[in-house]
């Protein structure tokens, strides 16, 4: 273990450099959740279980890459630092990737759907090396945990941006060139540039900040996998933010559909996404004062109750017009924003927790398994919803076709933008209760749950 001498405050351009990698990391989380099932069963005409495998697979594979990738960082020395070199090559292969997800050919379905599959997979590996290394930065470059809390909450804000941007932006663009695939391809072009700009610019904005090598690295990647599961609040965190993210995924992936087959408008995609992620920039600050009075876990589950609550008042969408709809998905946003801020800010505080009481740097590890967790959860909650719509009936279409569905899939629908996530929220409650953290040895930086 190496001794480091107290670090300087980063300065407000490390704190806008870092933040502004959550654009782009905000931008491939959304989009694909938002869009992709929705592309494949409604522009390419591929069936919804196929459609609801081919978003999965791809992202499945982050299970096993990142925390390949985390392990590989961990080991990284440069004169970038062990992160950035990562966090660049991630940012410059991803961009031109994403596009080609939506640049293959639309027949035969079985060839559109292997293209998807093909280019998803390749972009979500760029997307790893970027965002493992991304999340493991600011446990190692400040050891002052208000520091650490600056630094969250300047990224937390640009992720409601890069999310509002992308979600609520993302569909209004293929509606404005005309839907279908030119739409779509318009899309992620523009997309492309969000993401170059966002990560890259995190990689340009984190070069002056420091790294405290303050412990050693071990390089067995199935021994400290091993450990950071062993690590008690890593893992009640991880399995509640898992949750977490599965029920989301669902929820995200059911917005065009609940917009045309619940509230018989394909353009209030927009407005509930905006209505979903919009509040995150309003009340930020209401949980960040609520996280300073009453600690993070109690500010979580608070968040994750007003989602509830939120989410199950939308099973009733089909009686009660757009106008309740609309203020329950504000309600949803609202809860939304907590649960995205707290555990981002919970998760540094974990890995130096481990740090200081290990003495082995395994930041890249637990962040590899943390990105696996969520990756996974958001690429299942499309793949549950494709196979429950496959299941209920839900027929297909392609280019400006619209057909009548089956009542099982408008009640498919409706229950999963609403009970479906509910519920799985409500499950991640009675984990997440059970998180305390350990106080690091040193009392001067005690980190309250």
């Amino acid at each position: 273990m190496t001794g480091v001498a107290p670090a300087p405050r980063l300065g407000r351009r490390t704190h806008l450099g870092y933040a502004l990698g959550s654009v782009g990391t905000a931008a491939f989380g959304t989009v694909p959740g938002l869009l992709l099932l929705y592309y494949l069963t409604d522009v390419l005409g591929i069936g919804a279980g196929t459609a609801g495998l081919v978003v999965f697979a791809p992202k499945a594979w982050d299970v096993v890459l990142n925390p390949w990738i985390g392990s590989r960082s961990d080991r990284t020395e440069s004169r970038w630092g062990p992160r950035r070199p990562w966090m660049a090559a991630g940012g410059v292969c991803l961009p031109p990737l994403f596009v080609l997800v939506f640049a293959g050919p639309d027949a035969p379905p079985a060839l559109a759907a292997v293209w998807v599959a093909a280019t998803f997979l390749l972009a979500a590996t760029a997307y790893g090396c970027f965002q493992v290394p991304y999340v493991a930065q600011p446990a190692e470059i400040t050891d002052d945990p208000g520091e650490r809390a600056t630094l969250m909450s300047w990224r937390v804000a640009a992720l409601a941006v890069g999310i509002l941007l992308a979600g609520a932006g993302a569909p209004a663009v293929v509606d404005a060139f005309g839907g279908g695939r030119a739409g779509h391809l318009a899309m992620a072009v523009i997309v492309a540039v969000l993401l170059a700009g966002g990560m890259l610019g995190a990689v340009a904005g984190t070069r002056g900040a420091p790294t405290l090598t303050r412990v050693r690295s071990e390089g067995r990647l199935g021994a400290n996998v091993l450990l950071a599961w062993r690590s008690r609040p890593f893992r009640l965190l991880l399995t509640g933010f898992g949750v977490q993210a599965l029920g989301i995924g669902v929820m995200l992936a059911g917005v065009p559909y609940y917009a045309r087959q619940v509230l018989g408008d394909p353009a209030a995609g927009s407005v509930l996404f905006a209505g979903l992620v919009g509040p995150a920039v309003l009340v930020m600050p209401l949980w960040l004062r609520v996280s300073r009075r009453w600690g993070k876990r109690t500010g979580l589950l608070a968040a994750s109750t007003l989602f509830v609550v939120g989410a199950a008042a939308l099973a009733l969408g089909d009686v009660v017009g757009t106008g309740p709809v609309i203020a329950s998905v504000v309600l949803v946003g609202i809860g939304y924003a907590g649960m995205q801020m707290f555990p981002l800010a919970m998760l540094p505080d974990v890995i130096a927790a481990d740090e200081a009481a290990s003495g082995a740097r395994r930041a890249g590890v637990f962040t590899g398994v943390w990105t696996a967790a969520e990756t996974l959860g958001l690429a299942i909650g499309p793949g549950v919803l494709g196979g429950l719509l496959g299941l209920a009936g839900y027929v297909s279409t392609s280019g400006d076709d619209v057909v009548a569905q089956p009542a099982a899939a408008d009640t498919t629908v409706l229950l999963g933008f609403s009970l479906l996530p509910a519920a799985l929220v409500l499950a991640s409650l009675p984990v997440l209760a059970r998180y305390r953290l350990t106080p690091l040895p040193h009392p001067d930086q005690e980190v309250p749950a």
